[in-house]
């Protein structure tokens, strides 16, 4: 047995379709060699069970050897399939299904594939490490089909790491149909993010930089008011050039900054990942 697929026998049929199915749902295929149908079902099968990563577990039954449990559970013809939980059948069809029926079957009563990731993004933003839950509500997005709850809930995330921009990319993709309480919360975080980045002491720092371009620690300045108001792009060009004139400016201070601006970003980052290159380059 594999923690999705298991090969029912009369010795492990209580096991499975009774006690497993109190934990998860069991998806019970009854097969025999001679069935044609049964052979492209299978794999298929298969194929979803390891899709689903455990979310429930594919018990296969062979109708030939185990007859009585066919018997008790009413199988007439092969291929039939079952869901069952907490002991009983609840869901199931017989003869050989397209892929997208069995998915919309198994949706019903499954969490979907990606569940799985935005319950680990949720559990890292519960410990404060919005950075590190990033990566997963952005697989999650991306697996979905960019389904418009979890692409709200990763422009939230972003807003919460003052990544501005990023979210405001995905909440103007948001469908009127889908702009719900929580889309109205993060349409009006995103307003008040970008008022922010228009601070007068930002203002200030910019005019300062025009009049005297190539003081170093002015431009090292308003790198650091960028990183803090979504302008990461900028800050990473700004202290790329600062240690370009000076490697250890202000005892490390350049470089450092630089470093946690890349570690915010998080492993996988595409702006991160092309700055990494060209800092690296620079130190080695």
């Amino acid at each position: 047995m594999t923690d999705f697929i298991v090969d029912i026998t009369q010795e492990n049929a209580q096991q499975y379709l009774v006690e497993e199915s109190s934990k998860r749902p069991v998806v019970v295929d009854f097969w025999a060699d001679w069935c044609e149908p049964c052979k492209t079902l299978m794999p298929l099968m298969e194929k979803l069970a390891n899709e689903y990563a455990g979310a429930f577990l594919l018990a296969k039954v062979n109708a030939d050897e185990l007859q009585p449990i066919c018997q008790q559970l009413g199988v007439r013809s092969l291929p039939t399939v079952m869901i069952f939980k907490d002991g009983q059948p609840v869901d199931g069809f017989s003869g050989a299904q397209p892929e997208t029926a069995i998915r919309e079957l198994l949706q019903k009563h499954l969490p979907a594939p990606w569940q799985a990731l935005i319950d680990q993004a949720n559990a890292l933003m519960a410990e404060d490490k919005a950075n590190e839950a990033i990566p997963l509500l952005r697989q999650a997005y991306q697996d979905s089909g960019e389904q418009p709850s979890i692409g709200i809930g990763l422009a939230q995330v972003y807003l919460h790491v003052n990544r501005v921009k990023e979210a405001e990319a995905i909440l103007t993709t948001i469908p009127m149909a889908d702009q719900d309480a929580a889309y109205e919360q993060a349409m009006a975080q995103l307003k008040l993010k970008q008022e922010a980045a228009e601070s007068p002491e930002l203002k200030a720092l910019e005019e300062k930089l025009a009049a005297d371009p190539d003081n170093l620690e002015l431009i090292y300045q308003l790198a650091v008011q960028y990183s803090q108001n979504d302008k990461t792009a900028e800050a990473l060009e700004m202290l790329l050039g600062v240690l370009r004139k000076d490697l250890n400016f202000q005892d490390g201070a350049a470089k450092k900054a630089m470093m946690d601006i890349l570690a915010a970003l998080g492993k996988g980052d595409p702006l991160a990942v092309q700055y990494q290159r060209k800092f690296y380059t620079l130190l080695y």
